[in-house]
């Protein structure tokens, strides 16, 4: 009996994988997301920039497909980096400020994103996914916090803003360590040397890459350049090469770095795939003079980084899946940083099952180029630390009328209050127009989603219902051991 049921059984098997490949069953996508720092609307060829070159950029605008509302959920790091690892406003995982570090998470801090938190790296990992993460993690630097504790099988990086080096502060004596480059939990150097990170950060990129190429992998490679320093690093082969400084030397390496990643991808035959997404932290701090481009460019959008102007919260994306993703197609739908969660998970073939709330919405449809498909946002909402500045809903974003806000983009000195302010952000890109008076029904509209918003998560000291708490140590200790 048995020596009659082994053929059977091996003609059974070997007609399963002949089907199997007759059908095409295809294996699960991989993702990459590369994730720039401070990198603006207008710094690539792509979306405008005459002065950069940045030619892998062109073709993978030419091969994929360009966001035009592709937004972030901040004007600035730690909150805008919450929001793609979670899939929430930075508000509802409360890494929009903390009571000592204000803005974004600093070295020592006690707080980072909380353990408890499903990230889109812990929920990947459950539909069979490698998950690795290179550069910059500026979500807290203290060991329960760091990647490789939050879903990440592997992290190679700094554990938060490259301009957070070695000081001591005046106001408190506090010291800061040495800017750490990590392993995990472990110190490979200190101080890493900054001008070296993005091609060292590709390279190792790319060989995490090639040791996982035949399993679905997820890679989050948020890079340290341009960043937030006044004069960006860049390694010998580019530094003094661009036609606008440190800041368009930094954006040509990136532009190298990912001509690199592609080409990689395309050598192991999967570049079909795997789905690329190119895009930024939030927009270029920008000088006064518009003229001046060594801190960047927004334009043709309105206001700078750090802002809840267009040019903070619109970032340029380029989404990337040869044969997958209709060549040379442009996306004007609202989408967000906050989607790529639920969509990677869709993609994936798996489902969101735990029962916190979520702000991202699946946009695969969008990705698709399907016809007809529309933003899944009926509204989305520009906050500033806890104040709610802005929403926006189709073509409209009301800014909120506010005495004397801070960092307002509209706000000019003397006037005692702005707002509300309407404009049409798809007509005019510039923000150039209040519209407020002629549009009095849209006003109202959207001051009404405003509320629906400030229920959920509060505004101004007022901290809604909807927020989760952050993690937090009571002995936070430095990453490197100081004397």
């Amino acid at each position: 009996m048995k020596t009659f049921l082994a053929p059977i059984l091996f003609f059974t098997l070997h007609l399963a994988l002949l089907t199997s490949s007759a059908t095409g069953e295809e294996r699960k996508p991989n993702f990459i997301v590369i994730f720039c720092d401070n990198l603006g609307y207008g710094d690539i060829e792509p979306f405008g920039s005459t002065l950069h070159r940045t030619p892998h950029l062109n073709r993978m605008a030419e091969e994929g497909m360009k966001f035009t509302h592709f937004c972030v959920t901040a004007g600035v790091c730690t909150p805008s980096r919450a929001s793609i690892i979670t899939g929430c406003y930075s508000q509802r995982v409360s890494m929009h400020m903390n009571p000592r570090d204000y803005h974004v998470l600093r070295p020592i801090s006690p707080y980072g994103l909380n353990p408890k938190e499903v990230t889109i790296a812990e929920a990947l990992k459950k539909e069979g996914y490698a998950t690795g993460m290179v550069g910059k993690w500026h979500l807290g630097d203290q060991p329960d916090f760091l990647p490789h504790k939050q879903g990440f099988d592997w992290f190679f990086g700094v554990p938060y803003s490259d301009d957070m080096t070695e000081r001591i502060w005046s106001q408190d004596g506090s010291h800061w360590p040495p800017l750490p480059l990590m392993e995990n939990e472990k110190v490979l150097e200190a101080p890493v040397d900054r001008n070296g990170l993005t091609k060292r950060y590709t390279e190792v990129a790319i060989d995490w890459i090639e040791k996982n190429k035949d399993q679905p992998f997820f890679l989050y490679f948020p890079q340290a350049m341009p960043g937030s320093t006044a004069t960006p690093f860049s390694s010998e082969e580019f530094r003094g090469k661009s036609k606008n400084g440190p800041w368009g030397d930094s954006i040509e390496e990136l532009d190298w770095s990912t001509g690199e990643l592609m080409k990689k991808l395309e050598e192991l035959n999967i570049a079909k795939d795997t789905l690329v997404v190119w895009t930024s932290d939030n927009g270029a701090p920008i000088n006064k003079d518009l003229s001046d481009l060594s801190r960047g460019s927004n334009l043709p959008l309105h206001g700078r980084g750090y802002t809840t102007s267009e040019g903070a919260f619109r970032v340029p994306t380029i989404m990337w899946q040869p044969g997958k993703i209709q060549a040379g197609s442009v996306c004007e739908e609202l989408s967000s940083t906050m989607d790529l969660y639920p969509t990677f998970v869709k993609m994936a073939g798996g489902k969101i099952k735990d029962k916190v709330k979520r702000d991202g919405h699946d946009i695969s449809d969008l990705i698709a180029g399907k016809e007809g498909a529309k933003t899944p946002h009926k509204a989305y909402y520009y906050y500033y630390l806890d104040e709610l500045q802005a929403v926006r809903s189709g073509p409209w974003k009301l800014f909120l009328p506010m005495a004397k806000p801070a960092r307002h983009p509209h706000f000019k000195a003397g006037d005692d209050q702005a707002g509300p302010l309407l404009f049409n952000v798809v007509e005019d890109i510039g923000c150039d127009h209040d519209v407020a008076a002629d549009h009095p029904t849209v006003v109202k509209k959207l001051t009404a989603l405003a509320e629906v918003m400030r229920a959920d998560l509060g505004d101004k000291g007022k901290p809604g219902p909807g927020i989760r708490p952050p993690g937090k140590v009571d002995n936070p200790v430095p990453v490197v051991k100081l004397d």
